[in-house]
């Protein structure tokens, strides 16, 4: 049996096309359409590894669902830095923590001509008529869903620009609108915050300067406000300007500051406050709503930014690694007061990759559940080896996990015409190292229980986030 690293951390040997693949239980009649996810299709370039599982060059996969089969298609993101590497056998762009080999005055020289990876590896997602993968830089990739072929890039702003932004955009499904945010670096650098409107107009709602930004993964968003939490994971931007360290390695935890909120009007564009907690970080918001005079926001927290390290490949070779733990924890901001901010735990589950029935219930305070990638939280040595379906009301959560297999982000999808929060089925792809490959799992979602199964013939790598469209 061949270990974690050298099935989920390193190469895809094909580019498939699979018809019908073979089913183990039953797939509902009702679910029909594409269940898309994104992540990394290698972890080389010729002789070169990439470090860390931000790295390695984009590829999408794709279940479709039609009248209980599913077909199956990989397919790399055709971007300048998949090309950079086809073309040289080497790695050619600036990763999140790789950076391509310089010599001393070719660091120099990197500076003028700064070769940031528009390899959009982390996200999915629709943007009025377009399909796009997200990344953490500013070029988005536009795709075709049903070829997976690469489109070219989109841009949040096509005149103004910007450095990085998130891989994770909110959507306001009555407004049919998105939300985004980019960053500016510069002496003074700005965290600018977007509205994409139905007729792909984009307008700038507000700007909030700072000068040492913090590392952002995700925002939250509210009916009436964006948030965006400022851990202490910051950098001086002109150390990302002359790139002697790869991205991450420029930022640094300093807990000392604190974790700062900022509250923005989302019509107006002005700050309504700038709230202070104690430091802590988290890659994922997960929900946002109004109580009252409170803001209260649901966030994936861990004591420190140690996860970021914990993904370099070289510990996750460690598989009795201890993984810091991520839990589910509720942050209430009176907005009537200063440092008001109070929290508490929603469970004490590990969790990472959280998801809801975003559709429905997002800036919804009656939401119940949330599912995500986890570790028994008894025995945290290793990498994630099991999914957990949280109930936030009552605290209780449901299991699923298999000997030898790593599942990858659950993505909830509700039953069309369902009444309850959980009607509806939780897709996931899970790494068997026993077989030396992969399967995607069907869960029916209210008792968290495997309904179906069905095998792809090769290992699919660790990947990232994905989403099931109708």
């Amino acid at each position: 049996m061949k270990n974690l690293i050298e099935l989920g951390f390193s190469k895809t040997e094909n580019e498939l096309q699979l018809s019908n693949l073979p089913v183990k239980g039953s797939l509902p009649e009702w679910l029909q359409g594409s269940f898309i996810r994104n992540g990394p299709g290698t972890f080389y370039a010729g002789d070169q590894q990439y470090r860390h599982w931000f790295d390695g060059l984009a590829m999408l996969h794709n279940f479709s669902f039609s009248s209980g089969r599913v077909d199956y298609m990989n397919k790399f993101l055709h971007t300048e830095a998949y090309k950079g590497v086809v073309e040289t056998g080497k790695i050619t762009h600036s990763e999140y923590a790789t950076d391509p080999c310089r010599s001393l005055f070719g660091k120099v020289t990197a500076v003028f001509d700064q070769r940031i990876t528009d390899s959009a590896k982390v996200n999915v997602g629709k943007i009025h008529d377009k399909y796009l993968a997200f990344g953490e830089t500013s070029m988005q990739i536009e795709f075709d869903p049903k070829t997976l072929e690469s489109m070219g890039v989109y841009k949040y702003e096509q005149k103004y620009k910007q450095h990085i932004t998130n891989a994770h955009p909110h959507f306001d499904f009555k407004e049919n609108a998105a939300y985004q945010h980019v960053i500016r670096f510069g002496r003074v650098s700005h965290y600018r915050m977007l509205r994409i409107k139905a007729n792909g107009q984009r307008e700038v709602i507000g700007e909030i300067p700072v000068s040492h930004p913090a590392y952002l993964h995700s925002f939250g968003m509210s009916q009436k406000y964006l948030i965006i939490a400022e851990f202490p994971l910051t950098v001086y931007p002109l150390k990302l300007l002359f790139q002697l360290k790869p991205f991450i390695e420029n930022y640094k935890w300093k807990p000392e500051k604190g974790t700062t909120f900022y509250v923005m009007d989302r019509q107006s564009g002005e700050l309504a406050g700038k709230y202070k907690t104690d430091a802590f970080f988290a890659f994922h918001h997960i929900n946002a709503f109004e109580q009252g005079n409170e803001l209260v926001l649901d966030l994936d927290a861990y004591d420190d930014a140690e996860i970021i390290n914990s993904f370099y490949l070289n510990r996750l070779e460690d598989e009795t690694m201890i993984m810091p733990a991520g839990h589910l924890k509720r942050f209430r901001i009176d907005l009537t007061k200063k440092d008001s901010v109070t929290s508490g735990l929603l469970s004490d589950e590990i969790i990472e990759m959280p998801r809801f029935d975003y559709e429905k219930y997002n800036m919804n305070g009656s939401y119940q559940f949330v599912y995500g990638l986890s570790l028994n939280k008894d025995q945290r040595r290793g990498f994630f080896n099991q999914l957990v379906k949280i109930d936030i009301k009552s605290g209780k959560s449901k299991i699923w996990g298999e000997a030898n297999c790593h599942p990858s982000e659950p993505v909830f999808t509700a039953r069309p015409g369902g009444k309850s929060e959980d009607d509806g089925v939780v897709l996931t792809i899970v790494l068997d190292k026993e077989k030396g490959n992969s399967f995607l799992l069907v869960l029916d979602a209210a008792s968290f229980t495997e309904i179906a199964r069905a095998e792809v013939e090769q290992p699919i790598l660790m990947g990232f986030h994905g989403e099931f469209f109708r």
